[in-house]
C-alpha cells in the first residue's frame, strides 16, 4: 500500500499579517496559482475554481469600485448574500479599506435585517437577489442613511435606470484589472460587528478587532493543525461567526482550498462531489446524517442493525484505547474491525465525501450518541466551544486529547475560571472590543479585569476539560446553534386571550415548539369555528386545531427572527398552577417539572426530527 503524503504546514504567521486584509495579500504572494476557492456556477452548470492570483484580481477590482464610494474608514458596509466568492471579494475590498463589515443572515425577516442596518448605520448594502432589497424597501426610513445597494445577480427585466439606492454587480465593478493598493491599518481597529441572535427585534452588535478575529485562528491552529491540502466544504452562512473564523479565515491562514455549497437541502450531493477533508458544521447536520441513517438500518432489518452496533463498539473500544483510556481490543476484535469498517464504516462514511481528516462541531452541544456513533465509525469528530463575543472560540478538543462529552480545553493563551454560580469567565486576546452603540452592556459582560461573563454554568476537570452543564440564564441552545431566550416568545405567545399559558421548548432540537394552556373560554368560541365540538375533551389534540393554533401564533411571532418561529403546539386545557407543582410562588413556570411532566407530549413534537438519547 503507498504511503499517504506527507501534508504540508504553510502558514501565514500573525505578526506579518497584523490585519485581516493583510493576511488575504500575503496567502496571495505566497502561492498565487494554488486554489483557493471553488463556486458552482448555474450557468455552465459547471463548478468553478479560483487560484489566489485570481482573487488578488477580483479584489482589487471590488476595491476599486468601493473607493469610488467614497466611504471613510470606519463606515459600515453590510452584507446579505450567500457563502460565495463576491462574499469574500466584498468583505476583503472593504476591510482593505479600512471599512467596518456586518454580516447578515440571508434567512432572517426584513423587519430584523432592517434594525441592525440602522443600527449598525451601514452605508453599503451588498445583497444576492433583487427580490431581497425589494422586501426592504417598504423599511426603508429605518435605515435612511444607506447610500448604496449592490445586487449581484442581474434579473432579465431588470429596470434601465435604478436610481441612487441600487446597481448591478456587473454595471458597478471597473470592466478592467486595476492594482490592489495595500492600506495600512491597525491591528486593533474595529473589523466587524456580528450582531447575535436576538428574539425581541432588538440583537446585540458584537465588535470585534483584527487582532481578535486573527488571534483566535492563530490560537485554534496550535490545538489543531491545519495544512494547505485541506478541502473545506463552506455551508454554515458566514454571517455565523464561528463559519469565519474557522471556515474562513482559518484556511486563508493555512492556505488550504475552500468550495462554496449549493445550498443546505444540496449537501449531501455536495458532499460527494467536493469529497472535504475539513467539515465546519453545527450537531444539527450531524443529527440529519445519524436520522437517515437509523431509517436506512430499519429498513434493512435486524442483520444490518447487529452489524452497525457491532462495528460502532468495537470503533468506540478502539478509539479510546487510541485516547490511553481504555485496553486494546485485542487481535479477533482487530481483525473484525478490518471487515467491519469495509462492510458499514466505510460505506457510511463515504456518504461524508469518504476523506475527512477531521470533522468540528460547535455553535451548540453534541449529543453524547451522536459523538458515540461517528467516532466509533471512525470519523476524527471533535467538539469545541465558545461564543461570538470571543471571536468565536474558546475551548477545544484535539486528535490527540479528545474527550466528546466535554468541548475541550481552553486555547493556548486564552484564561478561564469559574465565578459566582460556576459562571465560565473567558480571558484572553479574542475577547470583543464591546457591544456596538451599548456601552452599559458591555460593561456587564466584560468586567473592569477583563474577564468576559460568558452566562454558562460550567464546570472543569479531567486535565482543564471544561463541561457546559446549564445556563445562568433561561437560553434555549438549538441544535442549529441559534440561542433564544423562551421567555420573550411565551410573553408574546401569551398575549392572545386564546392562550392562558406557554412554555417554549427546543434545548438541543432543530426547531422550536411549545406547550400551549388555552383559556377554556376563548377556546369555547375558536373550536366552534374550527367545526369541533368545545365539550368534546378529545377536540384540543385535534390535528386541525394544532395547524390552526400554530397558525395563530406565527402571526404573533412575526417581528421575531425566522429561527425564533414556533413550529409544532401541544395543546391542553389544564392549567399549570402553585397546587400541582408546575408553576413557582410567583408564578414562574418549573421548566424542568414541566418537561419531565409532559416528556411524552415533547417528544412527539419532535417526532421523526430528533436524536435518540
Amino acid at each position: 500500500m503507498k504511503a499517504p503524503s506527507p501534508l504540508t504546514l504553510d502558514l501565514v504567521p500573525i505578526d506579518q499579517a497584523q490585519t485581516l486584509p493583510g493576511l488575504f495579500l500575503l496567502r496571495c504572494e505566497k502561492c498565487p496559482q494554488r486554489e483557493a476557492y471553488r463556486q458552482y456556477e448555474p450557468a455552465s452548470a459547471q463548478w468553478r475554481s479560483y487560484t489566489w492570483r485570481d482573487m488578488r484580481a477580483l479584489v482589487a477590482r471590488w476595491q476599486a469600485a468601493l473607493a469610488r464610494e467614497g466611504l471613510a474608514p470606519g463606515e459600515r458596509v453590510a452584507i446579505l448574500l450567500k457563502n460565495s466568492v463576491e462574499w469574500v471579494c466584498l468583505d476583503q475590498a472593504a476591510q482593505s479599506l479600512e471599512l467596518v463589515v456586518v454580516p447578515l443572515y440571508t434567512t432572517d425577516n426584513p423587519e430584523n435585517i432592517a434594525y441592525i442596518l440602522g443600527d449598525c448605520g451601514a452605508r453599503l448594502l451588498l445583497v444576492g437577489e433583487i427580490g431581497q432589497w425589494r422586501s426592504l424597501v417598504p423599511l426603508h426610513a429605518q435605515f435612511a442613511q444607506l447610500a448604496r445597494t449592490i445586487c449581484v445577480d442581474t434579473p432579465p427585466n431588470a429596470p434601465a435606470d435604478t436610481g441612487r439606492d441600487l446597481s448591478f454587480l456587473a454595471d458597478w465593478l471597473p470592466d478592467t484589472d486595476v492594482a490592489l493598493s495595500s492600506h495600512a491599518a491597525d491591528p486593533g481597529a474595529l473589523a466587524t460587528i456580528i450582531y447575535t441572535s436576538g428574539t425581541t427585534g432588538r440583537p446585540k452588535g458584537v465588535m470585534l478587532s483584527h487582532r481578535n478575529i486573527l488571534w483566535d485562528v492563530d490560537a485554534v491552529l496550535k490545538l489543531v493543525p491545519g495544512y494547505a491540502e485541506d478541502l473545506y466544504l463552506s455551508f454554515l452562512p458566514l454571517s455565523h461567526s464561528f463559519e469565519r473564523t474557522v471556515g474562513y479565515y482559518l484556511p486563508m491562514m493555512t492556505g488550504s482550498a475552500v468550495a462554496f455549497a449549493r445550498s443546505v437541502q444540496e449537501l449531501a450531493e455536495d458532499l460527494l462531489t467536493i469529497r472535504p477533508t475539513m467539515l465546519v458544521s453545527v450537531p444539527r447536520i450531524y443529527e440529519r446524517v445519524y436520522a437517515k441513517l437509523q431509517h436506512g438500518l430499519e429498513e434493512q432489518g435486524a442483520p444490518a442493525k447487529a452489524l452497525f452496533r457491532w462495528a460502532e463498539e468495537i470503533g468506540w473500544q478502539r478509539f479510546e484505547a487510541a485516547q490511553h483510556r481504555g485496553e486494546a481490543a485485542g487481535a479477533l476484535a482487530e481483525l473484525m474491525w478490518l471487515v467491519l469498517r469495509h462492510l458499514v464504516a466505510d460505506k457510511i462514511l463515504s456518504r461524508l465525501g469518504g476523506r475527512l481528516r477531521l470533522a468540528l462541531s460547535g455553535g451548540a452541544p453534541l449529543a453524547p450518541r451522536l459523538s458515540h456513533c461517528f467516532i466509533g465509525l471512525g470519523l476524527p469528530l471533535l467538539q469545541g466551544y465558545g461564543l461570538t463575543e470571543a471571536a468565536p472560540i474558546v475551548t477545544g478538543n484535539s486528535p490527540e486529547d479528545n474527550l466528546p462529552e466535554s468541548v475541550g480545553v481552553a486555547l493556548p493563551g486564552v484564561e478561564l475560571r469559574l465565578g459566582d454560580k460556576d459562571e465560565l469567565l473567558v480571558r484572553g486576546p479574542n475577547v470583543m472590543l464591546g457591544y456596538w452603540n451599548d456601552p452599559q452592556k458591555s460593561r456587564e459582560t466584560v468586567d473592569d479585569d477583563g474577564w468576559l461573563h460568558t452566562g454558562d454554568v460550567a464546570r472543569i476537570e479531567d486535565g482543564g476539560h471544561v463541561y457546559i452543564v446549564g445556563r445562568l440564564k433561561e437560553i434555549l441552545v438549538m441544535s442549529t446553534g441559534e440561542k433564544v431566550p423562551p421567555n420573550d416568545l411565551e410573553f408574546a405567545i401569551a398575549e392572545d386571550p386564546l392562550f392562558d399559558q406557554a412554555m417554549v421548548v427546543g434545548e438541543g432540537k432543530p426547531y422550536l415548539a411549545a406547550l400551549i394552556v388555552l383559556n377554556p373560554e376563548a377556546w369555547r368560541e375558536f373550536a366552534r369555528l374550527l367545526a369541533l365540538d368545545p365539550a368534546d375533551a378529545s377536540a384540543v389534540a385535534a390535528t386541525v386545531a394544532a395547524q390552526a393554533v400554530c397558525e395563530r401564533v406565527r402571526g404573533l411571532l412575526h417581528s421575531f427572527p425566522v429561527w425564533a418561529r414556533v413550529r409544532e403546539v401541544w395543546l391542553t386545557l389544564e392549567p399549570w398552577t402553585i397546587e400541582n407543582g408546575l408553576v413557582t410562588p410567583t408564578l414562574k413556570l418549573k421548566r424542568p417539572e414541566l418537561e419531565r411532566r409532559y416528556a411524552a407530549e415533547i417528544r412527539k413534537l419532535y417526532a421523526g426530527h430528533d436524536v435518540p438519547a
